[in-house]
């Protein structure tokens, strides 16, 4: 059953990674009380909202404390507090937690988030409020904050602005989850349709992709991020941990970083630039030809291009390699429609108003200079 828009969710940690793009989705998705908690908010405001929630995701933890101490208080100490508080006033409403993978193992950080594991599960069993427990493993996204705990996020942030990395063992392997996936995972959890973990009974698992990746291939998708700029090489948007990592990347570019410049070939007649190119779809430029001018007049045995005019005025002509006949297709700026350029016919475009003609255009490869497959011959 879905969570109502007016019912109010409690927050912890709201101002950390996972919390900020939570309560961003709540949000979006038209939730009106969203509980924000966290290290600033009034401590009084806790008891109000523990009254209050409906559905409580507690993510608020230590990650990197001075003090090994603070993983206890942090983790433990204050998720008894908050259940403790969820008691008293006698709300029996679901509590999500966020553990980590790291609970298995046998140090500070570990022991303290298994301990307010149990403290959850204890929970259940004496009021019968569900536990929504999730052991995480390296998330990673926007808004993260880098050099804390996230290999990702201080690798993005330091490749995006030309700044060193440290790769110790490029073999080691990070098993990775997107911050998406995870809002997704928990979004499902506050409407009832939580996935249990059947290989660790009491436990819930993620919906999304879990990743492999080593550290020296982390750092390599990273580099060429950086480098796609002057490559101008779009990165492979059809393998999930790409897409999702390239997306990761550009959101820690510095904010007086989000432009970069073009190859602009220019001439008397106008400019040709570059805009995209990738080795399995083509590459897509932008023609730009000053009144009167005719670019063209060449052919091509297998390369194929699509034209659209998105300003001006002008006619595509074709003829057949071999016949006489010219077929003509008038194109303008003001009806937006694609002409496609197919092979064995030479073409060229003439711009025919007195403004300046503005066409994007995509051809199936990438240029090679060594096997142009351009043969000049007049329409």
């Amino acid at each position: 059953m879905s969570m109502e828009k007016d019912a109010p969710i409690l927050v912890t940690g709201a101002e950390g990674f996972i919390g900020r793009n939570l309560t961003a989705t709540l949000k979006a998705q038209g939730y009106t009380r969203v509980l924000c908690f966290d290290v600033d908010t009034p401590k009084e405001r806790l008891p109000v909202y523990a009254g209050q929630a409906r559905f409580v995701f507690h993510l608020a933890g230590i990650n990197r404390p001075q003090d090994p101490r603070e993983f206890y208080e942090g983790n433990r100490g204050f998720t008894e507090q908050v259940l403790h508080l969820l008691r008293e006033a006698g709300n029996r409403c679901p509590v999500l937690v966020t553990s980590s993978v790291q609970a298995e193992q046998d140090n500070d950080y570990g022991k303290s988030k298994r301990e307010a594991e149990e403290l959850v599960f204890s929970h259940e069993r004496e009021t019968g409020a569900p536990a929504l427990v999730y052991r995480l493993p390296g998330v990673f996204g926007k808004w993260c904050r880098p050099s804390y705990n996230s290999v990702v996020a201080t690798f993005c942030h330091n490749i995006a602005r030309g700044l060193p990395i440290q790769v110790r063992d490029a073999a080691y392997s990070l098993p990775l989850v997107y911050i998406d996936d995870v809002v997704e995972s928990f979004l499902q959890a506050m409407d009832g349709r939580a996935v249990r973990d059947r290989g660790q009974p009491g436990y819930c698992r993620l919906t999304g992709e879990v990743y492999e990746v080593t550290l020296g291939r982390l750092a390599e998708l990273l580099q060429g991020f950086r480098s796609s700029r002057e490559t101008l090489t779009v990165p492979d948007m059809g393998s999930g941990l790409e897409r999702k990592l390239y997306a990761t990347y550009l959101s820690y570019l510095p904010e007086e970083g989000f432009a970069y410049p073009l190859t602009m070939h220019t001439d008397e007649r106008g400019s040709f630039t570059e805009f995209l190119r990738t080795p399995e779809r083509g590459q897509v430029s932008v023609n730009i030809a000053k009144p009167g001018i005719v670019k063209g007049n060449h052919w091509h045995h297998t390369k194929n291009e699509k034209f659209l005019v998105v300003k001006g005025q002008a006619v595509i002509r074709f003829r057949r390699v071999g016949t006489d006949r010219v077929i003509e297709y008038p194109v303008s700026g003001e009806k937006l429609e694609v002409v496609d350029i197919p092979a064995g016919y030479t073409h060229h475009i003439e711009n025919v108003a007195d403004t300046e003609l503005v066409t994007v255009m995509w051809a199936n490869e990438p240029f090679d200079p060594d096997r142009p497959d351009t043969f000049f011959e007049k329409v």
